[in-house]
């Protein structure tokens, strides 16, 4: 498996491209913002874009969606808990002074435990709400496409509309079962690992609460 990234837009998001280099398919994760460069980073590649996977619906994570769709028709998966953010995105970009081109509807739903492929590749979905409703991330072999949930140091926040502070806390615990081993890749900043996240990240020490 090979993983790109280009980090975009004004909240610095991470929009990776995930591709199987024996079958020469790709997949684009949360693409965020600045169009143009995603664009390049998928022609770079050269593999089949065959989905965009959403780790969950904030503005920041889907504002280049109609945008890359326009020159790939792929399908836009999501979970549907986080369906009633995704359907105000103009709307909350417009509240932070921001334009954003409303994306159609996703085409397929997300649910915990769901096994997705790019080639030969698997990954497997789970459903980690807290900071949104519909948050997941993409567990493959060594790696966690983890959005909002991790970060390195710290975690995705939980005084946003729809997000849960309980439900949060219980999605850092089953990620603290995950490979230690594992590289995360997060919606913002570095990647890191679960084991360095589970010694020094002070929520999930039990150090600091997620409220």
């Amino acid at each position: 498996m090979k993983l790109e990234w280009v980090t975009v837009g004004p909240f610095q998001e991470n929009t990776y491209l995930l591709s199987d280099e024996a079958s020469a398919r790709a997949v684009l994760i949360d693409p965020g913002d600045e169009p143009a460069r995603i664009r390049r980073m998928i022609r770079s590649v050269g593999a089949a874009l065959e989905a965009i996977w959403l780790t969950h619906a904030h503005i920041d994570h889907i504002g280049a969606i109609a945008a890359i769709k326009r020159d790939w028709d792929v399908p836009v998966l999501l979970h549907p808990d986080d369906l009633p953010l995704y359907r105000r995105a103009a709307q909350q970009a417009a509240f932070y002074g921001l334009e954003l081109e409303q994306p159609p509807d996703p085409d397929r739903e997300l649910a915990d435990k769901d096994q997705l492929a790019i080639g030969a590749q698997r990954f497997t979905v789970r459903h980690t709400p807290g900071h949104s409703p519909g948050h997941v991330v993409f567990v493959g072999d060594g790696v966690m496409i983890g959005g909002d949930l991790l970060f390195a140091g710290s975690i995705g926040r939980t005084d946003l509309p729809f997000s849960n502070p309980d439900a949060m806390e219980t999605s850092l615990a089953l990620v603290a079962t995950f490979d230690p081993m594992s590289t995360v890749y997060p919606g913002h900043g570095p990647p890191t690992s679960i084991g360095a996240e589970l010694a020094t990240n002070p929520y999930l020490m039990g150090v600091s609460q997620t409220r």
